[in-house]
């Protein structure tokens, strides 16, 4: 049994509706960028009228209820528009799910890759490139999380009153709501997140989801940022908890890997440090970063708690060989090791 089936797009009824919404002419070839086990958004390239674009529909399973949210990724979307924000042009979205299916956003095509493992040959070795990746990923953030949220229309977006006192009940409940298996650490987790938590931090927007995985680079040298991607799970709320995500799996040379950090780029050599990233956030924010540990831990818990959604999916519905039962127990025991003092 697979996790999910192959998604399809009706490319005839697709046509149909881009002629209406955006003009031009076809037929709309439709290829799919959808390779992975069907928990992320479905991804597919668009040739439309000499130009190519990315449609994104909601995947096959959802385990939070914001994942695969495409009104709200178009809204923030238009939102952005007009803004420093590093994001994909809005082309057109439906909440009508009779064309394909299921509501979906179409997007303007980003060029460039994801800077995780396997890195493109000619800047993998590139010192200049490998530089300044880290920095890029941070001065982007910065540039989401300071803008005037209100000011774009993004008023009802989140509840940022009170946000990070409701992460833990929040993923708690949801992990409660299929755990099957013993997860200690997360009981440790949240004892010790209660017991810490700081005063409010800086309400913005958050991406909820900001990692190397989910933003673009251009193929060349210095490194930049062309773009951040997957906007479904975006909020008003803390965008330290963004920042707490970058660092959690930011891994240094010589240091005990986190089970993230040698997923994205397995060797670090290079790369800007964690202390390094956090004095660019704060000299271009001005914010108080001294909580940055309790981010991190909550980040990784939330991550932790999504993840077993997934293996408890899995084992559900029989899947021969689980992928995702590591994934929680790992991350966090990364945690962990955050709250001990054990990785700074």
């Amino acid at each position: 049994m697979t996790y999910s089936a192959k998604m399809q797009i009706d490319a005839d009824a697709l046509t149909t509706w881009l002629r209406a919404e955006i003009g031009g002419d076809g037929p709309a070839v439709v290829s799919s960028l959808d390779t992975g086990p069907g928990i992320a958004n479905a991804l597919f390239v668009v040739r439309w009228d000499g130009a190519d674009f990315v449609l994104r529909r909601p995947p096959a399973e959802r385990i939070t209820s914001s994942q695969g949210n495409i009104d709200r990724e178009q809204r923030l979307l238009r939102a952005l528009s007009g803004t420093e924000v590093r994001h994909p042009r809005l082309i057109a979205s439906t909440n009508d799910p009779s064309i394909i299916g299921s509501p979906f956003v179409l997007m303007a095509l980003l060029a460039g890759f994801n800077p995780v493992d396997p890195l493109p040959a000619h800047l993998a070795g590139d010192a200049v490139f490998r530089r300044g990746l880290g920095f890029e990923v941070i001065d982007a953030l910065v540039e989401l999380a300071t803008v005037d949220w209100q000011a774009v229309g993004l008023d009802g977006f989140g509840k940022p009153g009170g946000f990070l006192a409701r992460q833990v009940d929040r993923w708690l409940w949801q992990l409660d709501g299929y755990r099957f298996r013993p997860l200690p650490d997360a009981d440790l987790i949240v004892e010790w997140l209660r017991a810490n938590l700081p005063s409010p931090g800086p309400v913005g927007i958050m991406h909820g989801d900001y990692s190397l995985f989910n933003v673009m680079f251009a193929d060349a040298t210095p490194a930049h940022l062309a773009g951040i991607i997957d906007w479904d799970t975006a909020t008003i709320g803390e965008p330290l908890m963004d920042l707490g995500h970058v660092l959690a799996r930011w891994d240094e040379p010589g240091e005990q890997p986190s089970s993230l950090g040698s997923s994205d780029i397995a060797d670090r050599t290079g790369l800007a440090t964690r202390a390094e990233l956090i004095e660019r956030y704060g000299e271009r924010t001005g914010w108080d970063l001294t909580e940055l540990a309790y981010y991190e831990v909550v980040s990784l818990f939330k991550l932790g708690c999504i993840m077993e959604g997934h293996h408890a999916h899995e084992v559900r519905i029989g899947v021969a060989a689980p992928r995702f039962g590591d994934h929680a127990p790992d991350l966090f025991r990364d945690a962990v090791r955050i709250m001990r003092g054990e990785r700074t």
